[in-house]
């Protein structure tokens, strides 16, 4: 191989490192942007705020839209208390929904027990 094709070689292998780099410094700044709003995310029907109000935020995105399935599977539990099962859905919402308070903080965008599938099937 001559030094020119190393040298192009080199460079092809450089650039996904600088493409990821670049990606990872927006990511960054997106969450130490919309961290504070993202926290509403998981607070009852408060997850509307940055589900609509932050469309452009991957982070406070993401975590909207597992707050919105919380809320649903609250709204669910409130209507079945009567039967008893209401009690342990609206606990388990509770746990979840502390356990998302915990990885916005540490601007983590790591899917929750239970309803990170089914979070990334909403589409707004």
């Amino acid at each position: 191989m001559t030094e020119e094709k190393k040298q192009k070689e080199q460079a092809k292998q450089e650039n996904p490192k600088k493409e990821q780099s670049i990606s990872n410094q927006s990511l960054e700044k997106d969450i130490a942007e919309n961290k504070a709003i993202t926290f509403l995310s998981y607070i009852g029907f408060l997850c509307l705020v940055p589900l609509l109000a932050k469309k452009e935020s991957k982070f406070a995105q993401f975590h909207a839209k597992q707050g919105l399935v919380l809320l649903i599977a609250w709204i669910i539990g409130g209507i079945t208390t009567f039967i008893g099962i209401g009690l342990v859905i609206n606990a388990g919402v509770l746990i979840i929904s502390i356990i998302g308070l915990i990885k916005v903080n540490d601007g983590k965008m790591e899917d929750l027990p239970i309803i990170g599938d089914l979070a990334k099937k909403i589409n707004i």
